[in-house]
């Protein structure tokens, strides 16, 4: 239902788009009688409107061809249902095609085809086909170019949140299990201490049971304790292998921060240390481990010969970790592409003794550092709780998309005034040249006398004749069979708005008659 509505509204909307285009052709060729155009323009409107949906290559086509089939000269009338044409369907044709390249190419194919029939046909020749680009860059290729922006962005919204989400789903997915090896790596460090202290239960239950001085009752929970604390210590190994078959094998914590720092020093990395770490509880002593292990790991992967100092201070209440790395000497390893992933598992190590960690660039090089506090409570997990992490894949693809978004449509804006602007230069400098080398002397027309032959008149006019002189102002023609008149230019400027020109008339082979007339002049 939804769909036929839909539908009815886009063919209401076509209906009203072809009757105001062709109340456009009819206002624009009726007063001046012109009833071909009328017919030629509503035919290209019929024809354009029509196609616009299911065909947009044939509509701008069709709106082309219509600017090609107008009367020349442009310059003395510029057809104004043209324009509309070209506005309305131009910007259909951006909006609806798919690719970019049958609009160019059929616009390009128009310009071309519109300069022999300029030439052929129009009295200005060059001006005129000066005249028809302008109008086609401007009314055709603002409007489709237009069109073109408005349709890609409104594929980002549909497609590029969609690939944005799917980067976000995987990213997320990558980041729990990096959570989960850490929590897997927590449960193995929990099974080598927890399990060593149920063992040493055991033992000491086990010497209670066969000591001396002990009655039955005694010996009997002597008993029952070792067999508990053997059941704990399987119970414990079971769960411990459940979570390691959920993740990924990892190396529990084991050693202490002096060893791990001697065998950074020993592979080479040039460290600093300063560790204050007595009386820190098990929990936060492991994660300062992980902090300084991973630290240090990602130094000699990512910024190798590079000087490191660590810091591990500890109060009676907190923990602080800092492993600061200075910049490279020659620079990070070539394709040594960073994931984050093991910087996720710090902050889920350090979320679950209720720390924070902080890890980004400082002064050229990189720096991590982490709060552990003494007795706290897991922190409240996430997905925004790292300010300092570098943007994610998909928020980079966003911003690169708009950024495209953002230089189309400078390029529907850029685009057409440089092309128009090209077309106005080159108009320009064919104007004045033809202006320059159609100015006829004054005193070569004051010598003139009617008579004289056209070949002895030849060798004093210009190389060419004006093409624009005034429209107003000219006297009649001379009532002289077969007379042939000829315009050329006075010298007056062509900033003049009442500038002047200089008419020759010929009848068979003799000069008739010369003039001299403004514009607006009586």
């Amino acid at each position: 239902m939804r769909a036929v509505t839909k539908r009815r509204w886009q063919v209401v909307l076509d209906v009203a788009v072809g009757v105001f285009l062709a109340f456009t052709v009819v206002a624009g060729t009726v007063e001046a009688r012109s009833y071909w155009e009328l017919a030629g323009g509503l035919a290209v409107v019929a024809g354009s409107v029509a196609t616009a949906r299911r065909y947009p290559a044939v509509s701008l086509g069709v709106a082309l061809a219509g600017a090609l089939a107008v009367p020349f000269p442009y310059g003395d009338h510029v057809p104004v249902w043209v324009v509309f044409v070209l506005v309305a369907m131009s910007y259909q044709a951006g909006l609806r095609m798919p690719r970019a390249r049958p609009g160019i190419l059929t616009g390009t194919a128009c310009a071309v085809l519109g300069l022999p029939i300029a030439l052929v046909f129009g009295s200005d020749g060059l001006g005129d086909w000066a005249a028809m680009v302008g109008i086609l860059v401007f009314a055709g290729l603002s409007p489709w170019l237009l069109g073109r922006y408005v349709r890609v962005r409104g594929e980002l919204a549909r497609t590029g949140w969609r690939r944005a989400e799917e980067m976000e789903s995987r990213q997320r997915l990558v980041a729990e299990q990096a959570r989960l090896r850490e929590r897997a790596r927590i449960a193995s460090d929990m099974h080598d201490s927890l399990g060593h202290e149920l063992s040493l239960i055991a033992v000491r239950a086990a010497a209670l049971e066969v000591a001396s001085g002990l009655d039955d009752a005694q010996r009997d929970a002597a008993a029952q304790l070792r067999t508990s604390a053997a059941t704990a210590t399987e119970r414990l190994r079971e769960i411990i292998g459940v979570l390691r078959e959920d993740a990924a094998p990892v190396e529990p914590v084991q050693g202490d921060l002096g060893e791990l720092i001697a065998r950074a020093r020993a592979s080479g990395l040039l460290i600093e240390s300063t560790v204050d770490a007595d009386g820190v509880p098990p929990m936060v002593a492991r994660a300062a481990y992980r902090v300084v292990q991973e630290a240090l790991t990602n130094v000699a992967k990512h910024a190798p010969g590079a000087a490191v100092t660590v810091r591990v201070t500890s109060t009676g209440s907190r923990t602080d970790v800092s492993v600061v790395n200075a910049p490279p000497p020659a620079g990070p390893l070539p394709g040594a592409a960073s994931g984050h992933v093991g910087l996720i598992g710090l902050r889920e190590r350090v979320r679950l003794v209720g720390g924070t960690l902080r890890a980004g660039p400082d002064a050229g090089g990189f720096a991590v550092t982490a709060t552990l506090p003494h007795g706290a409570a897991p922190a409240e997990l996430s997905e925004n709780s790292d300010d300092d992490a570098e943007p994610s894949t998909s928020a980079r693809e966003l911003e690169l998309a708009r950024r495209d978004v953002r230089r189309s449509l400078i390029q529907a804006v850029a685009v057409p005034l440089a092309l128009f602007s090209m077309v106005l230069a080159v108009a320009g400098i064919a104007f004045l040249y033809q202006w320059n080398s159609s100015e006829l002397p004054a005193g070569v027309y004051e010598r003139l006398r009617a008579g004289q032959p056209r070949a002895e008149v030849a060798p004093q006019l210009p190389e060419r004749e004006r093409v624009s002189r005034p429209v107003r102002g000219e006297p009649p023609l001379p009532a002289v069979p077969g007379v042939v008149c000829e315009y050329y230019g006075t010298g007056q400027s062509w900033l003049n708005n009442n500038y002047a020109a200089y008419r020759l008339c010929f009848a068979d082979g003799k000069l008739v008659a010369k003039d001299r007339f403004a514009e607006g002049a009586p």
